[in-house]
C-alpha cells in the first residue's frame, strides 16, 4: 500500500465516522447513524475498520448469520476515495475472515446489484483467492421486495473455503 493503513475492530466511537464514509460512497445505501453505531458495538468482531493518519478510510460490516456459524454475511463495503486502488476491501474482508471469532466460517455471503461492477470484482477476487466457487442467485426481488424502488440483489455466496485457509496477499 502507497499510504500506512491499519485495520482494527471498530468500536462504539467508529460509528459517526462509519456513517459519514459510507455517504461519500455511493452507490452504497446509507442506514441511519444508530444502525452505523449497532453495526461498530454487536458486530464488531466481524466488521473491520481501517485507518489512515487517524480517519477512518474504510469499513467493511458484517455478520454471522443466525443459525448458520459457518457463514459470514458481509453487509457493506466501504472505502473513501483516498484509499482506493490499494486492495483494501480485499485484505478487510481477509482480515475478518482470518480472525479467531470467524474460525468456523467457511462461507461468504454478501448482496449485489447486477450493475455494481467493483463489487462483483472485489467478491470475485476474493473467491479466486481462497479457491472457493462463486454462486449468485436473486435474494431481494426489484418488483416483489423492493416494489420497483431499487434494483434486484443478488445474493453472492462464496465458497466453502479450506478449513484454515488465508488469503494470498491481494494485488
Amino acid at each position: 500500500m502507497s499510504a500506512d493503513i491499519t485495520l482494527r475492530v471498530p468500536t462504539k466511537e467508529d460509528g459517526n465516522a462509519v456513517h459519514k464514509l459510507i455517504g461519500r460512497c455511493p452507490p452504497l445505501d446509507t442506514n441511519s447513524m444508530y444502525c452505523n453505531l449497532l453495526q461498530c458495538a454487536h458486530f464488531a468482531e466481524t466488521s473491520v475498520a481501517a485507518l489512515m493518519d487517524g480517519e477512518l478510510v474504510g469499513f467493511v460490516s458484517g455478520y454471522i448469520v443466525p443459525g448458520r456459524e459457518d457463514t459470514l454475511f458481509i453487509w457493506q463495503v466501504a472505502v473513501g476515495e483516498q484509499a482506493r486502488g490499494q486492495g483494501l476491501a480485499g485484505k478487510m474482508l481477509a482480515a475478518i475472515v482470518d480472525r479467531e471469532q470467524c474460525r468456523s466460517v467457511r462461507f461468504m455471503e454478501t448482496t449485489i446489484t447486477e450493475d455494481n461492477a467493483a463489487s462483483w470484482a472485489l467478491f470475485g477476487r476474493f473467491a479466486k483467492r481462497r479457491d472457493a466457487e462463486l454462486g449468485s442467485s436473486v435474494m431481494f426481488d426489484e418488483q416483489a421486495h423492493f416494489g420497483g424502488e431499487h434494483a434486484s440483489e443478488m445474493l453472492v455466496r462464496i465458497g466453502p473455503f479450506a478449513a484454515g485457509a488465508e488469503v494470498r496477499a491481494a494485488s
